[in-house]
């Protein structure tokens, strides 16, 4: 799983050198394995990567809103290909997130 989530995320422009880089890997594999932890985004989803990451969940929270923006800047219509439809205005970070875990469980 590491690898197909490496790769969608260098797809989206988001690569080894940016901060958040690690905890957007660490997020999706929780998000792909246990699917619910989407619907519970701040009280679960980014605390429990800061625990495995050694940060805070506020960082992650950050850092995660960071990629989406970057991702959006660059690479709006692969997220949106990834995503199977278009957007008038960029996603929330819990739908970025939602849209990359369903795109690595459908295998885009």
């Amino acid at each position: 799983m590491d690898m197909e989530i490496k790769k969608m995320l260098y797809a989206i422009g988001l690569t080894e050198n940016y901060a958040g880089y690690q905890q957007m890997v660490v997020a999706l594999e929780i998000a792909v394995q246990e699917p619910e932890s989407l619907r519970m985004v701040t009280k679960w989803l980014y605390p429990e990567t800061a625990r495995r990451c050694g940060t805070t969940w506020k960082s992650v929270e950050r850092n995660i809103r960071t990629s989406l923006h970057r991702a959006w800047r660059n690479s709006q219509h692969t997220l949106e290909q990834i995503a199977g439809r278009s957007f008038d205005t960029m996603p929330k970070p819990s739908q970025f997130l939602a849209i990359l875990a369903h795109g690595l469980s459908a295998g885009c």
